[in-house]
């Protein structure tokens, strides 16, 4: 059980061919490799794995096990003959050939949604916040609805496919974006309200199961968390627990604070498909009021408003240094886009992220 204001981290990552740099189907054999000594599970294809952090309770904590995590599934892969790579799209090759993980549950959501999952074998980072109850958790996911455009700028790292730039910094929330039941959650008004919604759903069919409620903010199915799922896989550890650390802290300053009121559904729209395109090195969308500003601009105001929570669990210092860090570097799609710079042969820009994977292991 998850105590209030508790995190755990899921990082999903691709497996590449250390020669090619394209995807390779070797889930199996890395959860083989893996051994029991960490949270390690199949994704939707065999070219993806996944890792997850136990419950943390501290920032220094949370820090040691993303990075954990990430340095066992990376030797994993290298003993099964590929490279971990923390990209949120492969930017070489494709996700198939072979068909998805051989699964039951993957199975029936082949033959319900057809095409739609067809190149879904995109990463991301899901972060999951000790919460109450189930209706503070929704009075988070209503809190939380107009910056989860800023947080997913803030994890944009997904730039280039098939060797070719998108111009969008996460082509992964593009891709996402397919599923029916995806991106930001509708205002709720209560627990019981979340329930009956997505029961209606299941009757409908669009949903095979709880599980495929995509939206970007949801109470767990598994867990007493709020889980947040807006973020692309970040490039780096440093870059996953700045990120979780922000929505720790935004959780519990939201579950301490009023109604924040609504945003409108469309505007809202806008501001996600803005941030996809620019991430958090260009303009977004405030969508409290329709108008432009600079990215950092907003997350520098997310990060004000919980600087308080951010304080209490000893990671203000730590994002604060990593936004200005950011301010010089830029953010993980800036970072493989330069890595790139229009070459046909994208295999530097892999490189580059292979190494920042695991980067801070010592």
């Amino acid at each position: 059980m998850a105590e209030p204001w508790t995190v755990g981290v899921e990082q999903e990552f691709l497996l590449v061919d250390p020669d090619s740099r394209r995807p390779v189907p070797l889930a199996e054999s890395v959860a083989q490799h893996a051994g029991a000594g960490h949270d390690v599970q199949r994704e939707l294809t065999p070219f993806q794995i996944e890792v997850a952090t136990p419950v943390c309770e501290t920032a220094e904590e949370l820090a040691e096990r993303v990075l954990a995590g990430r340095v066992h599934l990376a030797k994993a892969a290298h003993a099964a003959g590929c490279r971990l790579l923390a990209s949120a799209i492969p930017p070489i090759g494709t996700l198939g050939p072979p068909p998805g993980t051989d699964d039951r549950r993957y199975r029936m959501m082949e033959h319900s949604h057809r095409k739609v999952i067809g190149g879904q074998g995109v990463c991301g980072m899901h972060v999951h916040v000790g919460v109450p109850g189930e209706d503070v958790a929704i009075r988070v996911s209503n809190a939380l609805r107009p910056w989860l455009p800023t947080l997913l700028g803030l994890s944009a790292n997904s730039p280039i496919e098939h060797a070719e730039d998108t111009g969008y910094a996460s082509w992964r929330s593009v891709v996402w974006s397919r599923w029916p039941i995806s991106g930001p959650p509708p205002h709720l008004d209560s627990a019981e309200a979340y329930h009956r919604l997505v029961s209606t759903l299941e009757g409908t069919e669009v949903l095979l199961d709880r599980g495929m409620v995509y939206w970007d903010v949801r109470p767990s199915a598994q867990h007493p968390t709020v889980e947040v799922r807006v973020s692309d896989i970040p490039m780096t550890a440093r870059d996953a627990v700045v990120i979780a650390e922000i929505i720790r802290a935004f959780a519990r300053t939201a579950a301490e604070s009023g109604d924040p009121g609504r945003v409108d559904d469309t505007v809202l729209r806008a501001a996600y498909w803005r941030a996809a395109r620019d991430g958090v090195d260009g303009l977004a969308v405030d969508p409290r009021t329709g108008g432009l500003r600079p990215a950092r601009d907003l997350l520098g105001e997310l990060v004000s408003w919980c600087s308080g929570a951010l304080a209490d669990a000893s990671a203000l210092s730590t994002v604060e240094d990593h936004l200005t860090w950011l301010e010089a570097h830029g953010s993980g799609a800036a970072r493989q886009r330069r890595a790139f710079g229009g070459s046909p042969d994208a295999r530097g820009l892999v490189d580059l992220v292979l190494a920042e994977t695991v980067r801070d292991a010592d």
